[in-house]
């Protein structure tokens, strides 16, 4: 099948390498001319497992085309999938104006029937608005549909390649008919494609992000209260989790949840709701509750370092909103490092794979350090902001000598709380009885 991809971020890039490893031709377009250059020499722009490797191999086996000429791609393809971004705007809702303009140029080069869907997320209605942005072009028929992602970052290529669903809201029997056979090779197994209406796909991603986001500040709230009353958030996260009404998933405490999904989202499923009349009081609380908890691993900092932080080094292990991505976009570090910044306090950080993001947020602000070891030495105390692999089970005993003093605040949950008492460390972590 001949495929178009509009949009080379994330999710765009990840599922032009995917549908063109199934055996379709795919020519993945954006307007960032420097990113298709990057992207021709196998060069990707973002860190995701799997896709680098991915993209050189469809490309050498030519299923994989990139180009900076849109109009020529949409002309290529019988099936176009608009994913550029979607950022928020001032007041929480989506920004369109991308997916409007690549709707606009759809219409432009529409030189046979086609079928256009949109994986970027979008709130409800947008559909509806690509249809009439092409149809104000062209006259040639063309149907509309709405096929959302689900791609957790560092994980994304597997989840595409495996999907446990894939949901396809279509306004035709034939559109949904190609799409079927188009995502047949990625359900062999037998996970479920969901076939609905338009509208319902576009409501259904920002309604699966906002239960995962709940479930995260719920478990947030939990966690402060078990601190309260000298419970242990880890053994409620298992009594609750073994529930099958519950499960087990996205009920890990934290610093507050990040990204480009998430927050995001949420703030859009918020407005669009206003926007329909419906007061979503849970969501609200949901963000409230979040941006609280992006603030609790300073807190903590000063609950065993004193209220008072200037001159004092700070190691911080983790930049990216979490482990297996580049990604810093919302970060609890960005936050973090804001409120240390301010209090006069010196940051060296590290993290595996998001130091450059991070370099280009806060430039010589902060200290970056090429490995976990070199971030602690002398500093005053460790903040983990990411549960990056490497973290889980360092040399205890060398964390020990080189800070000035045995303190680490773990915002994840790493370690056993009276292990690190019997190691000598003051240990501070997110809904578990503190130890000193």
């Amino acid at each position: 099948m001949n495929v178009a991809v509009i949009g080379t971020g994330y999710v765009g890039l990840v599922a032009g390498a995917c549908f063109a490893e199934a055996g379709n031709d795919v020519v993945c377009a954006d307007v960032d001319e420097s990113k298709i250059s990057r992207l021709r020499q196998s060069d990707i722009p973002i860190y995701e497992p799997g896709l680098e490797s991915l993209v050189q191999k469809n490309q050498e086996e030519g299923r994989l085309r990139f180009t900076s000429d849109v109009g020529a791609a949409i002309e290529s393809a019988s099936v176009v999938f608009i994913a550029v971004g979607t950022p928020p705007d001032e007041d929480g809702s989506a920004d369109l104006q991308h997916v409007l303009n690549v709707a606009q140029m759809i219409g432009k080069h529409m030189n046979g029937p086609k079928i256009v869907a949109t994986k970027s997320t979008v709130p409800v209605g947008t559909a509806e608005q690509v249809r009439r942005t092409i149809a104000q072009q062209t006259s040639t028929e063309f149907h509309v549909c709405s096929n959302p992602e689900f791609l957790k970052e560092g994980a994304a290529v597997d989840d595409f390649m495996k999907p446990d669903r894939v949901i396809v809201g279509a306004d035709s029997e034939e559109a949904a008919a190609t799409l079927q056979e188009l995502y047949a090779p990625f359900v062999r197994t037998g996970n479920p494609l969901i076939l609905m209406d338009v509208t319902s796909a576009e409501l259904s991603k920002y309604a699966a992000n906002a239960m995962l986001a709940t479930r995260i500040s719920f478990m947030n709230q939990i966690a402060e209260l078990c601190e309260r009353v000298g419970a242990d958030v880890n053994l409620v996260r298992r009594g609750i989790g073994s529930d099958p009404r519950i499960g087990k998933h996205f009920l890990f405490p934290g610093p507050g949840y990040g990204g480009s999904c998430f927050p995001k989202d949420v703030r859009a499923l918020a407005k669009t709701a206003d926007e329909c009349g419906v007061s979503l009081d849970v969501i609200r609380a949901v963000q409230d509750a979040n941006e609280r908890q992006k603030g609790v691993l300073f807190r903590k900092l000063q609950s065993v370092l004193g209220e008072t932080l200037a001159n004092k080094t700070i190691a911080v292990w983790g930049l990216a909103f979490k482990a297996q991505t580049d990604d810093m976009r919302e970060s609890p570090s960005i936050q973090l490092i804001k409120s240390l910044l301010k209090a006069g306090a010196r940051v060296r950080a590290h993290d595996p794979k998001a130091r450059e993001t991070a370099r280009r947020m806060f430039g010589d602000q902060i200290e970056f350090v090429g490995n976990a070891y070199e971030a602690v030495s002398g500093a005053d105390a460790l903040v983990i902001v990411t549960e990056w692999m490497e973290f889980r089970n360092p040399d205890f005993e060398r964390m020990k000598s080189l800070l000035k003093q045995p303190i680490i605040v773990d915002g994840r949950n790493l370690y056993d709380p009276a292990r690190m008492l019997q190691r000598g460390f003051t240990y501070v972590c997110i809904g578990r009885r503190t130890v000193q």
